[in-house]
């Protein structure tokens, strides 16, 4: 996968989630359950598909009220591997105008440990709108579908590890970023001095045990081979 044309490195994450390998497989491969938990998909829906082709999907993402950006995808899974690991493989486009994202492609991979899974991801895209969509995925969009994922998984984690559910960590985040936001805000009115110790403090303050933090994920591979496209990868083409 690598760098795409040489103008950009692909997308890394990981998180170490303590969980039976069936569940998150089922949680990270259904889509009724992937699009619980995944911030970067509002809708994710399986198309008709041959039993010995990829898995056709189709996915959308609510940018705005009312503006609905889809696409379509294939995918392929191996779910046993005789070194104990899962992966799966897909390839996405979207025709829409208005989508950042052309087409792309990435992988995940499931590597039980001793004490739970490296669930992985590797990712990259071409942007649209040429130079200026170039530009603006280097130093927007890029940094924030990086934090989207690793946000995601980490949410992923609380779930499978803790039993709490994606909708309800949504609340406890949206609760965090509210009292941050008030504590800023009571300090700028009563000690305008204090304003900016308390927003740096804000933001480098560690959310809660139960509220998802992108921070917890790995954004860098601590081996290479985590980090290769898989082979199966090469064997999901469009038809």
């Amino acid at each position: 996968m690598g760098a795409a044309r040489g103008r950009h490195v692909q997308l890394y994450i990981e998180a170490r989630i303590r969980t039976e390998l069936d569940l998150l497989w089922h949680r990270t491969q259904d889509p009724a359950q992937h699009r619980r938990w995944d911030l970067r998909f509002t809708h994710i829906d399986h198309l008709a598909s041959a039993g010995s082709e990829p898995q056709r999907f189709r996915y959308a993402v609510r940018l705005l009220p009312g503006l609905l950006i889809s696409g379509t995808g294939i995918a392929a899974g191996e779910k046993r591997r005789p070194d104990g690991t899962r992966t799966s493989a897909l390839r996405f486009a979207s025709p829409h105008p208005l989508s950042p994202i052309a087409r792309g492609r990435g992988y995940w991979r499931y590597l039980p440990t001793g004490d739970g899974i490296r669930f992985l991801t590797g990712y990259d895209y071409e942007p649209r709108w040429g130079r200026p969509g170039r530009i603006a995925d280097r130093l927007v969009l890029r940094p924030l579908m990086g934090w989207a994922t690793a946000w995601s998984f980490d949410r992923l984690r609380l779930w499978c590890e803790r039993g709490i559910t994606p909708e309800r960590s949504l609340r406890h985040a949206l609760a965090d970023v509210a009292a941050r936001a008030l504590a800023i805000g009571v300090a700028a009115a009563v000690a305008p001095v204090a304003a900016v110790p308390v927003a740096i403090a804000a933001l480098l303050l560690p959310p809660s045990h139960v509220t998802p933090a992108a921070r917890r994920c790995l954004r860098r591979p601590t081996e290479h081979t985590a980090a290769t496209p898989p082979a199966l990868l090469h064997s999901v083409r469009w038809s």
